[in-house]
């Protein structure tokens, strides 16, 4: 797994396929999620392109996106169970799939020991 400095986790598979979603610091941080608007399948995204919307009842956020890449899916779960995002954020509470362009572009990113130093 990669992390970014705006609280994303990233995992790639052997296919080049990555899954994104928000670290459980960015979860609590963020309190109850009421709300997540996702990318539909299918767009092309830009790394640092805002994709996706979610909202708490403390403060609404934008997700950028980590790499560039295609959308080939998405966690419908969590649109319709927002609150699946601070029960499993790490997990089940992914957000959406991306097919990498150049998955050399996650080597930006801490790794595990990295990032809970930032958070720290």
């Amino acid at each position: 797994m990669k992390y970014t400095e705006e609280h994303e986790w990233l995992e790639a598979d052997d296919d080049g396929v990555v899954t994104v979603g928000i670290t459980a610091h960015a979860a609590e941080q963020l309190g109850d999620v009421v709300f997540v608007e996702l990318p539909e399948v299918g767009t092309s995204v830009n790394k640092d392109d805002e994709i996706v919307v979610i909202e708490s009842v403390k403060a609404a956020s934008d997700i950028l996106a980590p790499i560039d890449g295609e959308i080939v899916e998405v966690n419908e779960a969590i649109v319709s169970e927002p609150g699946k995002v601070n029960d499993d954020p790490e997990g089940d509470a992914w957000f959406f799939k991306i097919k990498a362009e150049e998955l050399g572009q996650m080597d930006d990113y801490m790794d595990e020991a990295a990032y809970k130093s930032f958070i720290g």
